[in-house]
């Protein structure tokens, strides 16, 4: 029997990405963190749950839409799976027809590809919310900050990160929360379920000043009570930046990055607060009018 949950607590989204940047990979990461799958599904091995389809897991792509559903705090979230090749657009577009949020996930070293630029505009065309996600840190050529400004460039959109990341590449460690000003480590030995909370590496402090007050700054700028706290110098409390966040992101004023690896299991269970925290339920989304 399902779990009931109030239609406050639901979310309903999708993952979407150019291809290999990662996006099944991650989704097959939400499903072991959440408890649905006790088995790490690789796409290369063709063991993903969501690759079903014969041609999937030969090929190790996405060729149709996936569907699944899962438990994070106290939200269920029910997630479709979007295909990343070019030739299977027309399965991302009919998804986001019936999704109220998004996750993007984008390769730290590949940036913002063809793709990633087709399925956003999609995306924008139907006002989806979305949040980023910055993949692959660990791999060579990684960079977070790049990233963030192809989005801002080729995407015309407003990215605000709310992570920055400890180390690139193959010194990737974990990330900096920068709403509470925590450094998240992940364990290795228990595949990233284990968390450590650390305070902030000294040698990142004045960094980690500068982004926070870019994040609050964007805001701020979107919420007048905010605004007139943050020009009256009033230090903002992370519940209230947290709803701020929301706030923006649901009207389509910012677009929350995060980043992390997959495949090395760092960072998806702070992805899933994101989707939690930042994504709008169907009662945040405005009702649809239909013409006969």
């Amino acid at each position: 029997m399902s779990k009931r949950v109030s239609i406050e607590n639901q979310r309903n989204i999708g993952i979407m990405a150019h291809i290999d940047a990662g996006k099944t990979t991650t989704t097959e990461r939400i499903l072991f963190y959440t408890g649905v799958s006790h088995k790490l599904g690789e796409t290369h091995d063709g063991q993903a749950t969501m690759d079903f389809m014969e041609q999937e897991q030969e090929r190790g792509i996405t060729i149709a839409s996936a569907a699944t559903t899962c438990f994070w705090r106290d939200c269920r979230v029910n997630i479709i799976d979007t295909p990343g090749h070019v030739d299977f657009t027309v399965e991302v577009e009919r998804s986001l027809r019936v999704l109220d949020g998004a996750v993007a996930v984008f390769c730290a070293v590949g940036g913002v590809e063809p793709q990633s630029e087709t399925v956003w505009r999609q995306a924008d065309r139907y006002r989806v919310p979305r949040v980023a996600f910055v993949n692959k840190m660990d791999r060579s050529g990684a960079d977070f900050f790049r990233v963030v400004d192809m989005i801002k460039d080729r995407l015309k959109a407003k990215p605000v990160p709310l992570h920055l990341p400890i180390g690139s590449e193959e010194n990737f460690q974990g990330q900096i929360d920068l709403v509470r000003k925590v450094a998240l480590y992940y364990d290795a030995e228990s595949k990233g379920q284990t968390i450590e909370e650390r305070p902030v590496p000294s040698e990142m402090m004045d960094i980690v000043d500068e982004w926070r007050m870019h994040l609050v700054e964007s805001i701020a700028e979107e919420d007048e009570t905010l605004l007139e706290k943050y020009l009256g110098g009033e230090e903002l409390a992370p519940a209230e930046i947290m709803a701020g966040i929301r706030q923006a992101t649901i009207a389509l004023k910012i677009c929350p990055v995060i980043c992390g690896s997959a495949f090395k299991n760092k960072g998806v269970q702070a992805l899933l607060d994101c989707v939690v925290d930042y994504l709008p339920s169907p009662i945040d989304i405005p009702t649809m009018k239909g013409t006969d």
